[in-house]
């Protein structure tokens, strides 16, 4: 289950995008970090302490391995197993992939290995927000060409989803939603309706909470201790790598660029000036000559100054 940091590292690597995509509707960041915690955070509160690119980790959320089991018993829509897939139109091509997805998520992830051992057994969901395989027979192109590895193609169909249902409850015309009325969206996007007898006790049940208990949980969790989370832009000057670790330069402004060194606990170096973009990521000048070396994780740094040492910050996101 992801946790307050896990939500503080989803928000620093997708913050921007989910802002941009959800202005204009009544969702904002925390409502659709709720859904990826649901959703995959159980997959990418994992991966991201792994050195893994982001576009791999993106491409590795997939799931839900469960087959037909009979009436109202394990999965009840195509495709009911892999027999009804292959059966499909260009459903062998799909099962490879859907297959190879599961076989790559896990080696990472140890509660999917009895799955994978299973030779008939491969993912329904795919991407960051789980868009079900249901949808191969009308989109068979999104799953073919793997579209759901790129977070933004994801998002823009979880939002597509949560638009569908707005409209179920009846919130088509609304701005802005309450938490609660949320968690309600949630339950319709999760199955597909909504009843109002049942409140928040809706959806999948994982033996604890049901799927609308547990998105309102999310938000407020994000909201709270995990931040409707603003990180403001370091400002230019000297600064000081408090990573234990030691803090890695990169040749951009996020882990999917490489990286060739390791700056030690306690370098001392200089911040050029914001030029925009991502907050959480800084540029950097190592010699002091005006020069651009790469870019660092700002919430590794602290300002030069005669109290400064050394500090672990091990509550932090990776560098």
């Amino acid at each position: 289950m992801p946790n307050a940091n896990d939500i503080r590292w989803f928000k620093q690597q997708f913050g921007q995008q989910v802002r941009a995509a959800t202005a204009g509707t009544p969702f904002d960041l925390d409502m659709i970090v709720a859904i990826a915690c649901q959703e995959t955070g159980y997959i990418w509160s994992i991966l991201r302490h792994k050195v893994l690119p982001i576009d791999r980790i993106c491409a590795l959320c997939v799931g839900d391995t469960i087959d037909y089991k009979g009436p109202r018993k394990g999965r009840q829509v195509f495709p009911l197993n892999k027999v009804d897939l292959l059966a499909a139109p260009r459903g062998r091509e799909m099962f490879d992939i859907a297959r190879a997805a599961l076989e790559d998520m896990a080696a990472d992830i140890p509660g999917y290995q009895k799955a994978a051992a299973n030779p008939s057994k491969f993912c329904h969901g795919f991407g960051v927000f789980q868009r079900d395989l249901q949808f191969f027979l009308d989109d068979p192109d999104y799953f073919l060409e793997r579209k759901y590895e790129h977070f933004d193609s994801s998002l823009q169909h979880c939002l597509k989803e949560l638009r569908r249902g707005l409209k179920k409850l009846g919130f088509g015309s609304r701005t802005s939603l309450t938490d609660d009325e949320f968690a309600k969206v949630a339950i319709a996007y999760n199955t597909g309706g909504y009843k109002d007898s049942k409140g928040l006790k809706q959806g999948h049940f994982d033996g604890e909470k049901y799927y609308g208990e547990r998105i309102y949980d999310y938000v407020t969790m994000s909201r709270g201790s995990g931040g409707s989370f603003q990180l403001a832009a370091l400002t230019a000057g000297r600064y000081l790598v408090v990573a234990r670790g030691g803090l890695k330069l990169r040749g951009g402004p996020g882990t999917g660029f490489g990286s060739e060194r390791t700056l030690p606990a306690g370098t001392e170096l200089d911040v050029a000036p914001s030029i925009g973009g991502d907050p959480a990521w800084v540029r950097v000048d190592l010699e002091g000559d005006g020069l651009l070396d790469g870019y660092v994780f700002a919430s590794f740094l602290a300002p030069v100054g005669p109290r400064n040492g050394v500090e672990s910050n091990e509550d932090a996101p990776e560098p």
